[in-house]
């Protein structure tokens, strides 16, 4: 299988087991809310009456003394008191085997290519920090919303960048599902789709 690059328009070979796979949204579904679920860190907490510091005497005799009984003034019912229902730490990851996230990424990506979604670069990189230069060269492109995948991100590339809401540059190892559907298009340099091709084998 072939991809052309758009700044060269030469043809590169590809593997089609990668960039020509079948579309199984089923497993596209699964492995999008599996990333998003383990991204959550469900840190909400809230102590019992037995969890609060302190409280382990009786304020006083059961009987005798005119007020009503207590046990421990970590009581719910006592200021700085126990949580009568306390909310607790959530686990909400999920597990997905590793060749189901293989297999979903490629199908994002051959979709992403029978859309003509993916624009395939022999090279790309700013010789300025200047935002202004990276939306002139996004122009050029006649890009306006891309997710952009490179072996390595360089400073120029991440400072030039970092401000555009509709713009991201990422390392190829950094490439997820949820990333990938974000954004209109993705744009790949050549040097990026080797690595992803052993990543994805």
């Amino acid at each position: 299988m072939q991809l052309t690059t758009r700044d060269t328009n030469v043809a590169i070979q590809v593997d089609p087991s990668v960039f020509d796979y079948y579309y199984n949204e089923g497993l596209v579904h699964q492995a999008v809310v599996t990333f998003m679920n383990n991204a959550r860190s469900g840190n909400s907490a809230q102590k019992t009456r037995s969890e609060v510091r302190g409280g382990g005497r009786k304020p006083w005799n059961q009987k005798g003394s005119g007020r009503a009984r207590a046990g421990t003034i970590r009581s719910p019912l006592w200021r700085s008191g126990g949580v009568t229902f306390a909310s607790k730490k959530r686990d909400y990851s999920q597990k997905l085997n590793k060749k189901m996230y293989v297999r979903a990424l490629r199908s994002i990506l051959s979709e992403l290519n029978r859309m003509q979604r993916l624009v395939v670069l022999n090279d790309f990189h700013c010789s300025t920090l200047r935002t202004k230069d990276f939306v002139n060269k996004m122009q050029d492109l006649s890009v306006n919303n891309a997710l952009i995948i490179m072996h390595e991100v360089g400073a120029f590339e991440y400072l030039a960048s970092r401000n555009l809401s509709n713009f991201i540059v990422c390392d190829v190892a950094d490439v997820d599902p949820v990333i990938l559907l974000k954004y209109e298009n993705v744009l790949i340099t050549e040097a990026a789709i080797k690595i992803l091709e052993e990543n994805l084998q």
